[in-house]
């Protein structure tokens, strides 16, 4: 009876023996390798080849997956250390890297551990440059210290297959002491610009007052000349009114004096003003003027009249006829 359930119990353990066989051979044949990854296959414990993304088929028991390499950009801290400037200064400087797996081959054999190693070179890449200059321009040099630990890490890792993409430093920390000493300095140099701006906003308004003065008085200038050349031309203008006026009535005067009757208006008016006018001498100061033919008042209108109408015709005057004796001088009184 044991026998017979002994050869009925062995065959279903081969077959599960079998299935197991199968089972484990098919997994160690099929290999899924992800988009932007890399496997590196190794027979019999030699680098066979690398797979790409894709579905492959290895020799179970004979190829296995030694290494698998993400071809993705990483990113590795580069943690902070102590670095000596030019001038003596000791400063705290980190920074992060970016890399990238080129070759899976050379990233596998060519180095135990290639993220510490680029780490490890950056640090003292960063050391060197760092004490090449003065700590007022790490400040300002951050980008040729960037380039030069690029440049320096990309020769030595080329033999591992990787591509030093960028380096950025993150923080430059100096002594306590030192960075009060930049506060004070950053704070004098902001009062120093507010100062200067200040001062040019002064000139610029003194400049735009002085300006505006300067126009002011051009256009008072100006306002006051062509007034005086209005007033002039307007004085010009009255004058040769006043004297074209003037000149018709004395032709008028003349056109009269010429028609009959005139003479004797002029006559008439003649001795009329003779009269006012010496009645007017006596009230006039203490002196009396009396002419010498004081008696003769026709005499001497007549005169003036003859001398009006020379005047008019164009004739030289006729002495008049003296009535009676030359009498006395003026006499004053």
């Amino acid at each position: 009876m044991n026998y017979l359930l002994a050869d009925a119990v062995f065959p279903i353990l081969l077959t599960i023996i079998f299935v197991g066989i199968v089972v484990i051979s098919l997994l160690k044949t099929a290999c899924i390798v992800p988009q932007r990854q890399a496997f590196v296959v190794e027979r019999l414990g030699k680098y066979s080849r690398t797979l790409e993304a894709g579905f492959h088929i290895l020799f179970p028991f004979i190829d296995r997956i030694a290494y698998k390499h993400s071809l993705k950009e990483m990113t590795q801290d580069v943690r902070e250390q102590t670095c000596i400037t030019k001038d003596n200064i000791a400063i705290e400087v980190d920074g992060i890297l970016y890399m990238q797996v080129l070759d899976a081959k050379a990233a596998s054999y060519g180095i135990e551990n290639f993220l510490l190693a680029a780490a490890q070179l950056a640090q003292t890449t960063l050391r060197s440059e760092i004490g090449k200059i003065e700590l007022d321009r790490t400040f300002e040099e951050r980008e040729s210290i960037n380039a030069s630990v690029i440049n320096a890490l990309d020769k030595a890792s080329a033999p591992w297959g990787l591509k030093i993409t960028r380096y950025e430093i993150a923080n430059i920390k100096p002594p306590q002491s030192v960075q009060d000493a930049l506060e004070k300095q950053m704070r004098a140099e902001r009062e120093r610009r507010a100062q200067i701006a200040i001062s040019e906003g002064q000139r610029e308004s003194q400049i735009n007052v002085a300006e505006g003065e300067k126009q002011d008085q051009i256009k008072r200038s100006e306002a006051k000349r062509l007034a005086q050349v209005n007033e002039a031309e307007g004085k010009a203008r009255e004058i040769e009114l006043i004297a074209t006026a003037t000149a018709n009535g004395i032709r008028m005067i003349a056109d009269a004096i010429r028609s009959p009757g005139g003479q004797e208006a002029v006559s008439l008016r003649i001795a009329e003003q003779y009269v006012q006018e010496f009645g007017n001498l006596a009230k006039q100061g203490n002196t009396l003027i009396i002419p010498q033919n004081l008696s003769d008042i026709g005499g001497t209108v007549a005169s003036l009249a003859r001398i009006l109408q020379t005047d008019s015709t164009g004739a030289h005057p006729v002495a008049p006829q003296q009535r009676g004796p030359a009498g006395p001088p003026p006499m004053q009184r």
